[in-house]
């Protein structure tokens, strides 16, 4: 490439990524998901704009998918296991049965009213039928959702995008003929359960090695974190399983364990998935064509209503009700379920083998993204409150980074004293930290200080705690139960926790 070519390339891009950063602000105060400006953004750079000619959809499907790859892993890795877990099962049949009927539900009806070939119909279900993880995470966790059912819905986004891949690529492959319904339902738990058990072995494997080691730079731990995940990723797509499903698993794993440098992790992991939205939604915008987009709009609104509708309801309905779930957060799941990227990359699936629908197929799914998102996205809250699923904001979790001191078999535990910590007002000596812990500095009001027993702590200061090394993970227990619970958090937490008595608390 030519020196002047490249640098116009960088110029645009750095433009292009600029204005999208921007675009965050806009659309928060416009009540709008980022996702729709991101779209307009590649609408604009493409051929009814600035004139940009895109239609490689081979190239758009590989990206989408390695950005979706970052997408996964990041929603795994800032996902708190223990809130997921009594929330799993459901989720789970969420998003195996109930994508099952929302696609065979779709599927028909699409049939049925617009004339199309079984094939075609069952490519739209399919592609349509599935919540989108970047949407759900960026929307829901902006929100004061009740917890375990925010979590339902971001588990299920998580877990669904794997078996309906399978499905669209099995659909749109020259295996389709040959295929039966019993074969596919086999391929995908087959691939599912070879994604899960790779992702999480490899993931464990990795952090085996990544916290007995002391790397000379701090920026390398988070590095080196996405590519364990990614090495999981890649482990579940050379031995035949999901790879997607593999790389949650393998964020979620390590999300939830003791890592050196989390925090500086989480804020990496958290910049690649911005950047990974943007770059994916843009490229969508790019590949759409605006000149066929009117035609496809009332195959747009039929499918979309019919999924959103009658489809998604339907689903959750029976596959929640056997869980007890109140009809009232059965219609929150069901709102909630909202699509994005994933249907749009989907769609390029057909377009890259060529089946003669792909072009049609791909408008469909665009508009009907754009339209429903138009539709649920800012409503969500309104739907939120007058279900019942919304609760008052709740104290920001602590933060806790840690950096191991290899030599001395030592760790270094930071932390910043947030709002609505009820580590504000305890002493140093409250805390009751494992003996041979100690806290050691304390930043306060810019100045440094060495704390005595008697200190007392104040929201916004930044402590830093040493620790044996075997101590790290009773330390960071310790400090989370005093900033949840307060100075008598030992009667609060060390007991075992009592079931909550209604599905969401």
């Amino acid at each position: 490439m030519d020196p002047a070519d490249l640098n116009l390339a960088l110029l645009v891009g750095a433009g292009v990524l600029l204005a999208a950063v921007a675009a965050v602000r806009i659309s928060t105060r416009a009540g709008l998901p980022s996702l729709l400006v991101y779209l307009a953004l590649g609408l604009l750079l493409g051929e009814a704009g600035l004139g940009l000619d895109f239609e490689d959809a081979d190239l758009t499907q590989v990206l989408g998918t390695a950005a979706l790859a970052v997408i996964l892993a990041e929603g795994g890795f800032t996902t708190d296991w223990k809130v997921v877990r009594p929330v799993a099962p459901l989720a789970g049949v969420l998003a195996t049965v109930g994508v099952a009927v929302s696609v065979a539900v779709t599927s028909l009806l699409v049939h049925l009213v617009l004339d199309v070939d079984l094939r075609t119909a069952i490519i739209l279900g399919a592609v349509a039928s599935s919540t989108d993880a970047a949407a759900v995470f960026a929307v829901l966790r902006s929100m004061p959702i009740r917890s375990r059912l925010r979590a339902t819905v971001e588990a299920e986004s998580g877990f669904n995008d794997p078996p309906v891949i399978i499905l669209v690529t099995v659909v749109t492959s020259s295996a389709w003929a040959d295929s039966s319904g019993p074969g596919i339902l086999g391929q995908i738990g087959y691939q599912l359960v070879l994604g899960v058990v790779l992702g999480y072995v490899v993931a464990r494997l990795g952090l085996w090695v990544l916290v007995r080691s002391a790397l000379p730079a701090s920026g390398l731990y988070p590095v080196a974190t996405l590519a364990i995940a990614f090495l999981g990723f890649a482990v579940a797509g050379v031995a035949g399983g999901s790879a997607l499903m593999a790389i949650y698993v393998a964020g979620l794993t390590l999300g939830n364990a003791d890592l050196p440098h989390r925090s500086a992790t989480g804020s990496f992991a958290e910049g690649l998935a911005w950047l990974s939205q943007i770059g994916l939604f843009v490229l969508l915008g790019l590949l759409a064509s605006p000149s066929r987009l009117w035609e496809a709009l009332p195959s747009a609104l039929l499918v979309g209503g019919v999924l959103t509708l009658v489809a998604r309801p339907l689903s959750v309905v029976l596959c929640a009700t056997p869980f007890g779930v109140p009809w009232r957060d059965q219609a929150f799941i069901s709102w909630a379920g909202l699509r994005g990227a994933v249907p749009i990359v989907l769609a390029t699936i057909p377009m890259s083998v060529g089946l003669p629908a792909a072009e049609r197929v791909f408008d469909v799914v665009f508009l009907l993204v754009v339209v429903f998102t138009l539709v649920q996205g800012p409503t969500l809250p309104w739907v939120a409150r007058r279900l019942g699923a919304a609760t008052g904001d709740r104290p920001r979790d602590l933060p806790i980074e840690s950096a191991p001191l290899e030599e001395i078999g030592a760790t270094l535990l930071q932390f910043s004293v947030p709002p609505g910590s009820r580590l504000a007002g305890v002493e140093v000596s409250e805390l009751r930290l494992p003996t041979g812990s100690a806290v050691s500095l304390l930043l306060r009001d810019g100045a440094i200080a060495a704390p005595t027993p008697t200190t007392v702590l104040r929201v916004g200061d930044h402590v830093l705690v040493a620790a044996a090394r075997e101590d790290h993970p009773a330390v960071e227990r310790r400090l989370r139960a005093v900033s949840d619970h307060g100075r008598l958090a030992g009667w609060h937490v060390d007991r075992p926790e009592r079931s909550p008595a209604r599905f969401g608390t």
